[in-house]
């Protein structure tokens, strides 16, 4: 029988526990700003087009600017690194809870500081995933990603429930000030931590740095297959997340408290799956296993957008948050215990790239198909091009792909 300590190996490294832990009640933070936002944004203009404009101002600057966030993850001690964006994050969350409590808050302002939010998040992203393997090495990697995994899905449980809780018997604002209120956590994390990622790769200048990450990328032909479907379920498929409160104001009719469930739902399905692999340790077949997660996220996306029963939505979203994230924890795995380790903070902002950079096209895609489309339709397009590369993935990945986590310590 496989002892506990061996299924969360990763917990056995007190830096990990530390910033597991923080994770758990930032994260949670962030997921009730991120529905209160979204419904904020919809009850100033009642327009899904809004909706997808503010989600790609939150995401256009990890376009722009998360190649760079991989040079700087790798030249600079990743602890301090956090330590800085986590305090910066508060800033956004403060403004935005203070402009809707004195009922000034217009949506162009909530776009603006989603952009600065989203600037912090192009060097926190690539430095946090890249900072996971210094303080667990490389042979408790997988359970790592799978546990870290398993916190933002987590908190995408416990976040939109309060946050559906809170704008009802609260009010709105309450979600923004106890999300700034929430990063104090992560940051006494941090700052009890003996690791600092002192790891610093030497420099041959900002675009050769960046371009050395990609070319890796472009040698491995599995990671590029691996990385091009992420980037259209970043384009077509995990769009629909920002159009949830049309389906829940518009289709279900149940209001905050419905959106929050709805996020839940999703948050229920993508905790089984992160807590399923971290139990589960490394996966024989990953090209197999990944096929049928895609698969399964696509489909289910297909059917959410054509189900009228919010039971059988709430069902099928779980199935999807199941699929999206089996797929991304297990690509994230073997992606970095393939990359060389002066590599990772850039190899895995590409990963950041076409994960988050590339949702500002698809959230202004997905916004105005359902402005002209409707939101159920718009979804439902998304969903059958999901199926379709899904199924071109899988017929092309090797189904016998398997990397051991460790596999290449020998060779470091």
């Amino acid at each position: 029988m496989i002892m506990e300590t061996e299924r969360f190996s990763a917990f056995s490294h007190r830096d990990f526990r530390l910033f597991w832990f923080g994770q758990i009640i930032s994260l949670s933070g962030t997921w009730m700003q991120s529905v209160a936002q979204g419904w904020l944004v919809y009850s100033l203009t009642k327009s899904p087009f809004y909706l997808g404009v503010v989600a790609a101002a939150a995401s256009l600057p990890i376009l722009l600017f998360t190649f760079v966030g991989g040079v700087i993850a790798d030249r600079y001690p990743k602890r301090n690194l956090l330590l800085l964006t986590q305090t910066l994050s508060i800033i956004p969350a403060l403004l935005l809870g203070v402009l809707t409590s004195l009922g000034v808050i217009t949506v162009w302002q909530v776009a603006l500081l989603a952009a600065f939010l989203g600037t912090i998040n192009a060097v926190d992203v690539p430095t946090r995933q890249s900072f996971l393997i210094e303080m667990v090495g490389r042979g408790h990697i997988v359970n790592a990603i799978a546990l870290n995994s398993a916190a933002f899905n987590g908190s995408r449980i416990i976040g939109p429930v309060i946050a559906g809780l809170s704008i009802t018997y609260l009010g709105m604002p309450a979600c923004f000030f106890i999300n700034a209120a929430s990063f104090v956590a992560v940051i006494i994390a941090l700052r009890m931590m003996e690791a600092r990622g002192e790891r610093k790769a030497a420099s041959e200048g900002v675009i050769r740095d960046i371009m050395r990450g990609v070319e890796f990328i472009r040698s491995h032909r599995e990671i590029t297959r691996v990385i091009v479907l992420i980037a259209i379920f970043s384009l077509v498929g995990i769009p629909y997340i920002n159009l949830l409160p049309v389906f829940s104001a518009e289709v279900f009719h149940t209001g905050p408290r419905g959106l929050g469930f709805l996020v839940g739902a999703s948050g229920i399905g993508a905790l089984s799956a992160a807590l399923g692999i971290a139990v589960a340790g490394d996966i024989e077949k990953k090209s197999r296993f990944m096929s049928a997660a895609a698969l399964c996220f696509s489909v289910a996306l297909l059917v959410f957008s054509v189900s009228k029963l919010f039971w059988v939505s709430l069902i099928v979203i779980m199935m999807g948050g199941w699929g999206m994230v089996s797929y991304l924890a297990v690509a994230n795995s073997y992606i970095q215990v393939s990359v060389p380790d002066e590599l990772r903070g850039r190899v895995m902002s590409v990963y950041s790239f076409v994960f988050l950079g590339v949702a500002p096209v698809g959230n202004a895609i997905m916004g105005v198909a359902a402005d002209v489309l409707g939101a159920t339709r718009a979804v439902a397009f998304g969903a059958v091009i999901c199926i379709l590369a899904s199924a071109v993935f899988s017929r092309g990945t090797n189904p016998f792909l398997h990397v051991r986590p460790g596999a290449d310590e020998k060779k470091s």
